[in-house]
């Protein structure tokens, strides 16, 4: 349609082209830099539409029925003196069902088997909590004294209890990784690519490294669940606001050793309600708590995957959704050729992202 409006015609004075045609060339351009900037396009939109303010958010209320654990004590873990030893710049702590072998596996066969990123030293750790079956939890056992890189928190390692795993990877974080200059949570269903997320902080202008940064695909303005038939369902005196504040996608985030240590410390002084926040949610009502404002990154997917592209996944930080099958394979296709130019990455990126919101939109997808 839009090649016969814009089909080149003469003006019916001296020949000349008429107007039509150089304003279809400005559309196309425009439409083809708009592909090309889709992701800087998306950080914008969604920093122009976070909230501005820090004003105290208090909606966690003190119940009695709190389960007793202390999110500090661990029934699995590495040497306490691992990252004294390895000094990484950056650790990843991957969230992990007991059963999820294959996926961890998986992880360490590909970027969670990185030891050094750009010259920098990272390491890859993986976080469980007590499963109900006797026998994996053996199976665990001997995982952790193969493998050397798991921490088991104490508590039942279920879907109600995902905030208690995330206040026991913060809190092993902060006791026994302090070297750290930056701390990434993932699930063990993302891919995550350390070197974009180097490539990502040497270019930005904010000393993130001395400074708070808390970053990842941002959720504004989410309205409590209030269904009691839904596994999100939150009441309201376990929640009283109408919205959270703003927080990063649980599927990967990214916090600086400071953002870490002040989210950490404030979940410590909050109370925890029940039934409990969604992980995600809790961790961004202790970065509001705590002064600390989320950071936007369009190169984390928050929800379901992105569309393979091999210079697109050279650029993503985290893709969600990625089986274990899929993440070997794409690890495989990505190291085994050139790096992309910055064409092919920019023009990639952006019509992955296309087609993942094309895939929302047709409801093959619940959202990004």
């Amino acid at each position: 349609m839009l090649g016969r409006i814009c089909k080149p015609r003469l003006g019916k004075r001296g020949g000349r082209p008429g107007v039509l045609p150089s304003v279809c060339v400005a559309i196309a351009s425009t439409a083809v830099l708009a592909v090309l900037f889709l992701d800087y396009i998306e950080s914008w939109v969604t920093a122009a539409g976070m909230s501005k303010g820090l004003e105290p958010h208090t909606g966690i209320i003190s119940l009695q029925n709190v389960p007793p654990m202390r999110p500090e004590e661990f029934l699995l873990m590495p040497s306490p003196l691992v990252c004294q030893r390895a000094k990484p710049y950056i650790i990843t702590m991957v969230t992990s069902a007991p059963a999820n072998q294959r996926a961890r596996q998986a992880i360490r066969d590909t970027w969670g088997g990185e030891v050094e990123v750009e010259g920098l030293r990272v390491m890859t750790l993986f976080i469980v909590g007590v499963p109900s079956d006797p026998v994996l939890g053996k199976l665990l056992v001997v995982e952790a004294r193969e493998r050397g890189d798991l921490i088991q928190g104490r508590f039942l390692d279920t879907y109600a209890n995902l905030t208690l795993k995330s206040l026991s990877m913060l809190g092993w974080a902060r006791r026994f990784c302090p070297q750290a200059h930056f701390m990434v949570k993932a699930d063990d269903d993302v891919f995550f690519n350390p070197r974009a997320l180097l490539h990502f902080l040497n270019k930005s202008k904010s000393p993130y490294e001395h400074g708070d940064l808390y970053l990842g695909r941002v959720h504004m303005r989410v309205a409590p669940n209030r269904n009691p038939a839904s596994k999100h369902y939150l009441p309201a005196g376990a929640f009283s606001q109408s919205v959270f504040p703003d927080y990063c996608s649980g599927t990967a985030y990214v916090l600086s050793r400071s953002a870490l240590l002040k989210i950490s410390l404030a979940a410590s002084a909050l109370s925890l309600s029940t039934p409990l926040p969604p992980e995600d949610v809790f961790v961004g009502i202790c970065a509001r708590a705590a002064g600390v404002i989320p950071s936007h990154c369009a190169l984390f997917s928050g929800g379901p995957g992105v569309p393979y592209g091999r210079c697109c996944y050279q650029a993503m930080v985290s893709v969600h959704r990625v089986p274990p099958r899929d993440m070997l394979r794409f690890w495989a296709d990505i190291q085994a050729g050139p790096v992309c130019s910055w064409l092919s990455v920019r023009a990639s990126l952006g019509l992955c992202k296309i087609r993942a919101m094309l895939g929302i939109a047709l409801g093959l997808e619940q959202g990004l």
